[in-house]
């Protein structure tokens, strides 16, 4: 399936605890690279984020946001952890001979993440009001990435009938490169005043066509649209297919400019080039 890269999605949903959003967005990216920020009271959720998120995307750099603004009437009683607050105490301490004008005032102590817990949070509730929330914005993600990977497809597409055209013009006009190829050949010999062995004409003529012969290589390049338009029809992620095609569609394209014999081989190289080079551009971008 031909996805982009590229999206971006976010909802928020009310809650119990407040307003929960998450905010989902990508770049390009050789493989899956997740980054996820998460408030204190879902910090255990990040595995099951993960987990999710991998299951469903094969690549790109991932930015994972998630916001819990707690409701203003929400009544529930603040448990300071003792423990906690001993060991930064102690780091206190330890630090202070090295530096003797640090101080740190009451409300930047409350503020250090996990010192003050919400005994009236339920923390189950809210990890499963994330996990609804996290299906509702991944499908709108995943939708954005299929709509502009059918818009790239098309552009691939195009690209990919203008090889093809350009692939039976060649074969169109070699049977006229070959005879063209004969007769300059055959001028050269009646220039020559000395009797020339025929074996010997024909064999030099062999060796001629055989260096200008790019039958192959059409045929490769035959070969590499099917193959293109079969991975187009794929169910999964495409990106790497596409873009290790495109490199056998250019070493193609190079030889085939390397054997041209006349200028409409030539030009037909370099179009396809122009072509290939333009549907890599585009294969960077998917999935």
């Amino acid at each position: 399936m031909i996805r982009s890269m590229t999206a971006f999605a976010s909802a928020e949903s009310e809650t119990a605890h407040g307003t929960l959003g998450i905010e989902l967005r990508s770049v390009n990216h050789r493989y899956l690279e997740l980054s996820p920020r998460l408030p204190d009271d879902l910090r255990t959720f990040e595995p099951q984020l993960r987990e999710t998120l991998a299951a469903r995307l094969a690549r790109g750099k991932v930015d994972v946001t998630i916001r819990l603004k707690q409701a203003a009437t929400r009544a529930s009683a603040l448990v300071l952890d003792d423990e906690l607050v001993a060991r930064l105490a102690d780091a206190a301490q330890a630090l202070s001979g090295r530096f003797p004008a640090l101080r740190v005032d009451f409300t930047t102590v409350l503020n250090w993440p996990g010192v003050l817990r919400d005994q009236g949070a339920d923390a189950e509730g809210l990890r499963a009001a994330a996990i609804t929330l996290l299906d509702q914005v991944l499908g709108d993600f995943i939708a954005t990435r299929e709509r502009e990977g059918e818009r790239l497809a098309g552009f691939l597409r195009d690209r990919l009938a203008g090889i093809e055209a350009i692939v039976a013009s060649v074969r169109e006009h070699l049977p006229d490169v070959r005879a063209a190829a004969r007769a300059r050949l055959e001028q050269r010999l009646a220039e020559i005043k000395q009797p020339v062995d025929p074996g010997r004409i024909e064999q030099e003529l062999v060796l001629q066509l055989q260096r200008l012969d790019v039958d192959e290589e059409l045929d490769r390049l035959s070969s590499h649209i099917a193959e293109a338009r079969r991975i187009f029809g794929l169910k999964e992620a495409v990106g790497r297919r596409l873009d290790f095609l495109m490199q056998e569609f250019n070493r193609e394209a190079n030889t085939l400019g390397s054997k041209a014999a006349d200028p409409r081989t030539t030009k037909a190289a370099v179009e396809l080039k122009v072509l290939i080079e333009q549907m890599r551009e585009q294969v960077q971008n998917l999935e």
